[in-house]
């Protein structure tokens, strides 16, 4: 099939605004020979939000306001009805512009309403969601360490202590004990030989000369003076 004239040097005229564009500037249509429409892109869009808001006036009896015109670099927050920088605004990926819809005042609250309205507040949310367990299940576990620390026997532990590999809930720890087994990687042969360190390996100030000491280990470096 002969292409059409206007088709011949790689040119068209949209049929709205009557201008003559490169064929890569209409919409793709597998109905043309061509592969693109009779509009161009832009005139393409207009006919798009038109078409929608004539469907939506028809099915809903709502008109659908035009789109807001906003300067480079700034989004607009639906709930606070403000213009903000994007930097105002959370990171979102699964957005085509990669930030959030909400400002981050306006989302934090958001977030905080839906977890109090789910979970019942922050608390049981952060154990629901970390650990799998809730604040029922943190309160028997608790009991039945008699309310303190299961490493320090401190009162009133507030950390869950969990098993980094398979994830099950160990016991309720306080804030340094749960941290040091962190920091010692949860490996038993760390903390034994920082056991084995702490009993045999303990240094003293030994006076060696009048004015003058000397720091000394029962089990490593020089042994005491015997005139100390």
């Amino acid at each position: 099939m002969p292409l059409p004239l206007d088709d011949r040097d790689g040119r068209r005229r949209c049929r709205d605004c009557g201008e003559w564009k490169l064929l890569d500037e209409f919409c793709a249509s597998s109905k043309r020979p061509s592969g693109r429409g009779s509009y161009c892109k832009p005139c393409f869009n207009e006919r798009s939000k038109a078409s929608y808001a004539k469907r939506v006036s028809e099915r809903y009896g709502r008109e659908v306001k035009p789109a807001r015109e906003l300067p480079d670099g700034h989004r607009f927050c639906a709930d606070c009805g403000t213009v903000r920088p994007v930097a105002d605004f959370p990171r979102n990926r699964s957005d085509s512009t990669g930030y959030a819809t909400y400002c981050k005042p306006c989302h934090n609250t958001r977030t905080s309403e839906t977890k109090q309205r789910l979970y019942g507040g922050n608390r049981e949310y952060h154990l629901r969601r970390r650990y799998g367990v809730g604040q029922k299940e943190f309160d028997e576990l608790l009991a039945e360490q008699g309310g303190v620390c299961a490493v320090c026997a401190a009162p009133d532990p507030e950390h869950v202590d969990h098993d980094h590999r398979t994830g099950w809930v160990r016991g309720i720890l306080c804030f340094n004990c749960n941290g040091g087994l962190g920091q010692f990687r949860d490996s038993p042969v760390r903390l034994a030989r920082a056991i084995t360190y702490l009993r045999g390996t303990t240094w003293q100030r030994v006076l060696i000369h009048p004015g003058v000491y000397q720091m000394c280990s029962p089990t490593r470096g020089r042994p005491p003076s015997q005139r100390s």
